[in-house]
């Protein structure tokens, strides 16, 4: 028996707003989230934006004593995933916690703990280094505190495939469930990658955006004028359940998870592969694993991220498994308000996607203005379109040539 997954919480920390309705009165607004960069001097590089959590304060959600021994990735899982319990109504000891369990993704880990200790070594010594680096550095304590924090004694692991990890995460965390391996599981991504060695090194690959003087339009998806993705940061959360015990404790239910699809282009480490073939698969393997047609999907939060590779690329590989209904789709980049929050990037556009079937609202590309001939479709430029959304889909596309997609739809009995 395959069993049916809905999404009945979510939690989001995000450059856009650290509540759900902030975070999505700012998507649907057109607010940007994205600002010159304050954590470090950027004057000696060539990008100087990214998409910065604003008022997080760690102690609000987790022990001071704890929260010292987490990198900012671990403490953004948490914060979100606390929101996330707390929209659902779970009560977890109520909850068989052999049957609950974790599933999160992240891109990097603790790169802020490790450029942190790696100054202590070469200025203090070796034996300055703090006992808790190993495990605020590992990339699998989001998941581990999270199994620590609510007791979740099922399936717990961390899903590490650069910008696809956390869509890679909630469709995992979807197989556990239809397997009848799980009633509840904790699932989305995180990352805290803004630092002068991470951000550094962005610039050396000369992928991240170049705009100076409007920093809240620097990142330009599908738009000709575009010249890379900008950094962010955050984490979303959401609260996975099989229908049969989100029903039998009357939980409210937002949308229905119901495809995953996940694939590799097998080409290249950072280009994807020419035509979107490893994307396109990845998207009609959703569709059909849904059990639906490409007629029934209505809108895409793309990929998105405003390089110009990436791009055409996703069109290409929306056109491939679209066809003529390509052109009647509506797809948004919401990275252009958030910047590219790398491993927790589909996490928080699963959310979004999960709210534009529940309030029937498709948040715009920002900042689109000059169309690029090889981008053509319908990508919901500036304003947000008021539309019935039945049927979302959500890609993400990694460095590895990592393509995941997810389907979710509107729950019906």
């Amino acid at each position: 028996m395959k069993h049916r997954a809905v999404i009945t919480g979510m939690g989001v920390i995000s450059p856009v707003g650290n509540q759900l309705e902030e975070f999505w009165n700012n998507l649907i607004g057109g607010k940007s989230g994205i600002g010159l960069l304050t954590r470090f001097d950027t004057s000696n590089l060539s990008t100087k934006v990214a998409g910065e959590v604003k008022n997080f304060e760690p102690t609000e959600w987790i022990d001071k004593k704890e929260s010292r021994h987490m990198d900012r990735f671990a403490q953004f899982a948490i914060a979100a995933a606390k929101l996330a319990v707390q929209d659902s109504g779970l009560d977890f000891e109520n909850v068989n916690k052999e049957r609950a369990g974790a599933v999160m993704g992240c891109g990097i880990g603790g790169v802020i703990t490790f450029e942190e200790q790696k100054e202590v070594l070469m200025n203090r010594g070796s034996n300055r280094i703090s006992p808790f680096f190993v495990p605020m550095l590992i990339g699998n304590m989001a998941a581990g505190h999270l199994s620590i924090e609510f007791g979740l004694k099922g399936s717990s692991m961390t899903i590490v495939t650069a910008c696809a990890s956390s869509t890679n995460a909630v469709g995992e965390a979807l197989r556990l469930i239809q397997r009848g391996d799980a009633d509840v599981i904790l699932c989305g991504g995180t990352e805290a990658p803004l630092t002068a060695l991470a951000y550094a090194g962005f610039c050396s690959m000369k992928a991240m955006s170049t705009e100076k003087e409007n920093p809240e339009q620097a990142c330009r998806p599908f738009d000709q004028r575009r010249s890379g993705f900008v950094m962010g940061e955050g984490a979303g959360v959401l609260v996975l359940e099989s229908l049969e015990h989100a029903k039998a404790r009357g939980a409210r239910i937002y949308a229905e998870l119901a495809g995953y699809g996940s694939t590799s282009d097998a080409y290249h480490i950072t280009t994807p592969v020419p035509g979107g073939a490893g994307a396109a698969r990845a998207m009609q393997m959703a569709i059909d694993d849904a059990g639906l047609n490409v007629n029934e999907v209505d809108y895409i939060n793309a990929h998105g991220t405003g390089t110009g590779p990436n791009d055409s690329t996703e069109t290409a590989a929306i056109k491939t498994v679209f066809g003529d209904a390509a052109s009647k789709l509506a797809i948004s980049s919401t990275k252009s308000m958030t910047g590219h929050l790398m491993g927790a990037a589909g996490a928080i556009e699963a959310i979004i996607c999960t709210l534009a079937i529940e309030r029937g609202v498709i948040p715009p590309t920002a900042n689109y203005g000059e169309p690029d001939p090889e981008c053509d479709l319908d990508y919901v430029p500036n304003q947000a379109r008021y539309q019935e959304v039945k049927v979302s889909m959500s890609n993400s596309l990694g460095f590895g040539g990592h393509n995941a997609t997810i389907i979710l739809k509107k729950f019906s009995e």
